[in-house]
């Protein structure tokens, strides 16, 4: 089996006023980077990168550098491929946009892998504990008139009560636009809406110093918050440290970094309790297997961040079935000793129409394609809808 053609495509879709706000960013749209592989058996797998920024760059490392030598390669030698691309490139790639290029290929072969021995990669990774994953909702971002908080909290009230009314039982909330007084207020109106019996994270997307981020996650501590995500940026570990030493909050982080190489001096740090890579931007399956190994040898929960298209979903829910509880136990309680999945639920047509068999939420729970690979389709012609003309 040989690699015969590599595509990519660059995925775009206006959000018009659909449009939201993080700390750090509006999002005017949403965009992907898909890459197509395909042998000369005629097997098809797809990755995903370039979630995060453009996804140009992206595509530009695979059509000019990582794509070219893998014409005529076997794509089931994923592992071996992984580590000649990152060596070709080493010196000028070892985070950002190459890793993300060098993830969306790792995820394609391995996705062919499944299909030429008729598996899904859960199988792959070792086998399935279980087929659905434990979810929660990531939502609650900023809307435009973010900067009146009273007249914005109805809007924010009512996106809370849909989220538990559709079965969630945990919430993320973003913070970290607005002054710590303001967004506080914004917590405590969704607490006070969902109740004490469903669980809030929270995610600052790295807007704080140190002594505002310990300043904030003390004053969260008494809306039983599951987690603290990001709330230094990702370069201050010292911060990170003493965030982590001051508040009585789990840290979450580790969106922003890449491979095996940052995970590891991120973990010995002591940054967090909660490792949070991206299967799409830290390395895909065959880096995910080191960064997971890694962690679980220091006590670090390992929850992949999820965002994207349905393929980077799918991706996220193969690591997961495959994901063993931390630590085993006989009853695995969500978000205590058993994964969740980050179900994005910010506008986002790239995951609910380009696959032709949408992954959906049942019970609180989303299944595990168990079709062989990834376990889904791609519907082309949604692929060519969004994709932008090159």
């Amino acid at each position: 089996m040989k690699i015969a053609r590599i595509d990519t495509f660059i995925l775009r879709v206006p959000l018009g006023a659909a449009r939201f706000y993080s700390s750090q960013a509006a999002f005017p749209e949403r965009k992907s980077l898909l890459v197509r592989v395909e042998t000369d058996g005629g097997l098809v797998g797809w990755g995903e990168g370039g979630q995060y920024g453009p996804a140009e760059p992206v595509a530009a490392c695979i059509d000019a550098v990582l794509g070219p030598p893998l014409i005529g390669r076997d794509p089931r030698d994923a592992g071996r491929l992984w580590e000649e691309g990152y060596a070709a490139s080493r010196d000028f790639g070892q985070k950002s946009v190459y890793i993300e290029a060098l993830s969306a290929l790792d995820i394609a072969c391995w996705d062919i892998h499944g299909q030429a021995v008729g598996e899904p990669i859960s199988r792959l990774l070792g086998g399935a504990f279980r087929d659905s994953i434990h979810a929660y909702a990531t939502g609650c971002y900023y809307r435009e008139g973010y900067a009146d908080v009273e007249a914005s909290l109805p809007a924010l009230i009512a996106e809370a009560r849909t989220y538990v009314d559709a079965g969630f039982d945990t919430l993320k909330v973003k913070i970290g636009l607005l002054r710590v007084e303001d967004d506080l207020r914004r917590v405590a109106a969704v607490r006070e809406t969902v109740g004490d019996g469903v669980r809030l994270l929270v995610d600052t997307n790295h807007a704080y110093n140190t002594p505002t981020a310990i300043r904030m996650g003390r004053a969260l501590e008494p809306y039983d918050i599951g987690w603290y995500e990001e709330p230094v940026p990702p370069e201050d570990r010292r911060g990170y440290r003493q965030v982590r030493d001051a508040v009585a909050i789990p840290i979450a982080g580790g969106e922003c970094e890449f491979t095996r190489y940052g995970f590891r001096d991120f973990l010995l740090d002591g940054c967090v309790d909660i490792a949070q890579p991206d299967i799409c931007a830290s390395g895909g399956f065959s880096e995910w297997n080191k960064i997971y190994a890694l962690a679980s040898a220091l006590g670090v929960w390992v929850i992949p961040h999820v965002w994207g298209s349905g393929v980077a979903l799918a991706a996220a829910l193969h690591v997961l079935a495959a994901t063993p509880p931390f630590p085993h136990t006989h009853n695995p309680i969500p978000l205590q000793n058993e994964p969740v999945i980050e179900f994005d639920r910010s506008p986002n047509p790239l995951r609910d129409r380009l696959l032709a068999a949408p992954i959906t939420l049942a019970e609180g729970r989303v299944p595990v394609p168990q079709g062989a690979g990834l376990g889904i389709t791609v519907d082309e012609a949604v692929l060519r809808e969004f994709a932008r003309p090159r």
